[in-house]
């Protein structure tokens, strides 16, 4: 049971697409690492509490009380009420600004992405190369002794499916998560605007969604 988990046991017998796939898992897991890291501190109870008080200081008009709950280092909220707190809630102002944020709350979902629909496809890559393997020995002129030689093939095909299907589906969960919070940051941005707009300006219909 200790053999057929081990990991470079694996890579050998799964062939050459086991390192693409490697590499992909690596670069799956470290992103996922970052963003939760970005999430879980950007929407922590501190955060939170204190994006409320930012909130409400915004639709009373209290620029003082606003400028003191933007004193601590913030995210991209914080970015935001700064923004319009120098600028004015001004419509223009406010939807160049999170065009400009939405690069850092969108950060890696492209990669995440592209890693849940390529991991697929090299595991499928790697079971069309097992099973030609396979049948190259079958069909060749050399009589099989070792029946081993022939379920290596077979082998080199199941394992990178598993290791594809894997990889997308470790991925999937964490990229919708993310995808979720991102919504969540769009929500915040709105209610951020419309608090100043509320408190420091005139109030015009708008959105930032799309």
């Amino acid at each position: 049971m200790q053999e057929s988990w081990d990991i470079f046991g694996l890579l050998e017998r799964g062939g050459f697409v086991m390192w693409p796939l490697l590499v992909v898992s690596v670069v799956s897991l470290a992103v996922t690492i970052e963003r939760i890291w970005f999430w879980w501190h950007l929407h922590s109870a501190r955060e939170t509490a204190r994006a409320k008080r930012l909130l409400r200081a915004l639709r009373n008009g209290d620029r003082s009380k606003a400028e003191e709950c933007l004193e601590e280092p913030g995210g991209v909220y914080d970015q935001l009420a700064r923004k319009l707190l120098q600028e004015g809630p001004d419509d223009a102002i406010a939807l160049e600004t999170i065009e400009d944020l939405r690069g850092t709350t969108e950060r890696f979902s492209g990669v995440l992405s592209t890693i849940i629909t390529a991991s697929p496809m090299l595991g499928i890559l790697g079971t069309v190369t097992g099973i030609i393997q396979s049948f190259e020995l079958l069909g060749g002129a050399r009589t099989i002794v070792d029946p081993r030689d022939v379920s290596g093939g077979i082998a080199e095909a199941l394992i990178t499916t598993a290791a594809g299907l894997i990889i997308a589906l470790a991925t999937l969960f964490p990229y919708m998560i993310f995808k979720a919070q991102a919504d969540r940051a769009l929500g915040r941005f709105e209610a951020i605007v419309s608090a100043a707009k509320q408190g420091l300006g005139p109030t015009r219909n708008w959105s930032v969604r799309k």
